[in-house]
């Protein structure tokens, strides 16, 4: 009997810059061929899909997904990051700035957050509706249940908490929601994938200028997050943001850090899953 196995190839933070850099769009698709051409069962991008926060744009980077065949809940999962959901140049105008209003900068988050979904529905609930988050997809493969749960973890600009709008927060509603029996129940029996986009780890040293960096990019509640994960007997995390090609443990799970094709258009991380529950994972340059 020849034991099952799929494949999963997982890359982060393309920061694409839509029609407007085509030479961009061009890498991006040749590591696509490259993934397509090796028989990645799954493509998991893990954030920061562009750099614009421009709705258009995410227009622009599904085109690529459906021109390679891609745009399917069996074949992509997608998650927003930072720069997907925060235009920072508009939020630090000096109008927005002084604006109290954290209630009314909220409500426009999840309208952000709310496009995001309704594009990229399909590859969330399989069935062309809008999807939320978090969400979890369960793939069969033959012998092996493969699941992923997905939360988003970008959390809106605050000029004092958030000022670079690059810190995460995973919201006390999608961990309880993910804490409900039937999401245990759905992932019984399966290999367990969870997929965000913010880091678990930074520089993590003593230094002071190391220190501010970790307190602008930290997820803020991840010591939360990761005991959620423990409970879903999640196996290995996904995520970016932070962008270095890595892998570590945090909360006794494997964390892999998609680096950033943003910077090197020629790597990826390939994930390789047994019906036994084994797995390896390696960098892959194409």
């Amino acid at each position: 009997m020849i034991e099952q196995t799929v494949n999963v190839a997982h890359f982060s933070d393309l920061h694409l810059s839509g029609s407007r850099d085509r030479s961009q769009a061009e890498r991006f698709e040749r590591l696509l061929d490259a993934v397509q051409e090796r028989q990645y069962d799954h493509i998991v991008i893990s954030g920061d899909i562009i750099d614009t926060a421009d709705s258009r744009d995410w227009v622009f980077f599904r085109r690529i997904l459906e021109r390679h065949q891609l745009c399917s809940l069996e074949k992509v999962t997608v998650v927003p990051g930072n720069h997907d959901l925060i235009n920072l140049e508009e939020e630090m105008r000096f109008y927005n700035a002084l604006n109290p209003d954290f209630a009314g900068r909220k409500r426009r988050f999840r309208r952000k957050l709310g496009e995001f979904c309704e594009i990229f529905g399909d590859l969330m609930t399989g069935d062309g509706s809008a999807g939320e988050f978090p969400f979890i997809k369960v793939l069969k493969f033959g012998s092996l249940s493969l699941a992923f749960v997905v939360f988003n973890t970008v959390y809106p600009w605050m000029h004092t908490e958030n000022p670079l709008g690059a810190r995460g927060y995973v919201s006390s509603a999608e961990l309880h929601a993910l804490q409900h029996p039937e999401v245990a129940e759905a992932l019984e029996g399966c290999f367990v994938i969870g997929v965000c986009h913010h880091a678990f780890r930074i520089y993590e040293t003593g230094f002071p200028i190391d220190q501010a960096f970790d307190w602008t990019m930290e997820l803020i509640n991840r010591t939360d997050v990761l005991k959620v994960m423990n409970e879903l007997q999640v196996r290995i995390l996904l995520h970016g943001h932070f962008h270095r090609f890595q892998t570590y443990m945090a909360g006794g799970i494997q964390i892999v850090n998609g680096g950033s094709f943003h910077y090197n258009a020629s790597r990826f991380s390939g994930l390789h899953l047994h019906a036994d529950g084994t797995f390896e994972q390696q960098f892959i340059d194409v």
